[in-house]
């Protein structure tokens, strides 16, 4: 396990001055992975839980100077260099098991905390890529201070190569260069759509709404309808979908642009209904099964990352935000929601969450998550 650990992480490059290495840098990281999965957060916990697991972690390497002090996690974590450990974390999770064709959903997150009034340093927003079946995280970047998500899903797209997968983004990255930067690296997309790009969302609404409302319509290529039932209410979600659109005029501006989509959703609940409507353009063919489930998908961006990374991990109440440590600690957050994801399925019935309390609480637990992984 430890020669893995070394292949996907062992070669980043060590910030500190060769004087003063007294604890080799994959053992810190080490410590951080370990810990994250069993509940440290601060670096104090990175201390105590070294300390109480000594043995355990030399059973992967030596561990001849002992656990650093909190300082020494703070100063490395500010120091490292995060585009190069990001680098190092998109090639370990490539190595895991891939799911062909699968939903990748892309969206952003704030890191709340992480900026700091002293030096003027706004809160820290990512871009992530997350596979919605494989429950993977599978890239992240950085969002320019003076930029936008606009500019930061192209470079979440360079990362990968998503050939035959299905994007999924919000109204945010529905944008021109977007929809070419997909059918580019041959994949398919399904985009939201709202009022930042003229009149199409406005065209589109109003198209399939005065078609779906028809007896019988010729212009409807297919539908698809399905319903939940549970904590006293009832969902119905209807999708409906035309590959008829020669006559939209922003057409030819949307590359590989094959079908239009509407989502009718309709809530029961304490005797009151509720409907809304959403409206979204894809590459993919008409397929209104399809469509319906690649947006289905995309929230599991918003309940199984971003909900799991601020309820389960504290992400939000973070306190780290010294240089480079607010991005740095995000990444090792990401590593070990990948490496929870993956062993789950050696835990019947876990959650991340119960997973974590087993993890810390037996060594074999943890032994097995880490073998799963690397």
């Amino acid at each position: 396990m430890a020669e893995k650990f070394q292949e996907h992480f062992g070669n980043m490059t060590d910030p500190r001055v060769e004087r003063t290495k007294l604890y080799p840098l994959e053992e810190i990281l080490f410590v951080l992975l370990c810990g994250s999965v069993c509940g440290a957060e601060s670096w104090r916990d990175f201390v105590m839980f070294g300390q109480e697991k000594l043995d355990f972690l030399r059973e992967y390497f030596p561990f001849s100077a002992g656990i650093p002090c909190k300082n020494t996690f703070a100063r490395v974590t500010d120091a490292l260099d995060p585009e190069q450990f990001r680098a190092c974390f998109i090639a370990w999770t490539a190595s895991l098991q891939a799911v062909p064709g699968e939903v990748i959903a892309i969206d952003g997150k704030t890191l709340r905390n992480s900026g700091d009034e002293a030096s003027s340093t706004a809160d820290i927003h990512t871009v992530s890529a997350y596979g919605t079946h494989s429950r993977l995280v599978l890239a992240q970047q950085k969002v320019s201070e003076k930029s936008n998500e606009i500019t930061a899903i192209p470079a979440v797209l360079d990362l990968l190569d998503v050939t035959d997968h299905i994007i999924t983004i919000d109204a945010m990255g529905c944008q021109r260069s977007i929809a070419k930067k997909i059918r580019d690296k041959g994949a398919d997309y399904v985009l939201a759509l709202k009022g930042n790009q003229g009149t199409l969302s406005e065209d589109v609404r109003l198209f399939l709404e005065t078609e779906a409302a028809k007896p019988v319509s010729t212009a409807i290529s297919d539908t698809y309808s399905e319903a939940d039932a549970g904590h006293g209410r009832i969902e119905t979600r209807k999708c409906v979908v035309s590959s008829q659109i020669d006559w939209l005029e922003q057409k030819p501006s949307w590359s590989g642009l094959a079908s239009i989509a509407m989502i009718e959703e309709t809530r029961e609940c304490k005797g009151r209904t509720s409907t809304a409507r959403r409206f979204f353009i894809s590459s993919l063919p008409a397929n209104a099964k399809q469509i319906a489930q690649a947006v289905r998908a995309h929230w599991a961006i918003e309940n199984a990352l971003h909900w799991m990374l601020d309820v389960v991990f504290n992400e939000d109440k973070s306190t780290v935000r010294k240089d480079h440590a607010p991005q740095n600690m995000a990444i090792v957050r990401h590593v070990v929601l990948n490496m929870l994801n993956t062993a789950k399925k050696h835990f019947k019935g876990i959650g991340v969450k119960a997973l974590r309390k087993k993890a810390g609480w037996g060594n074999d637990n943890l032994r097995l998550i880490l073998k799963q992984n690397f």
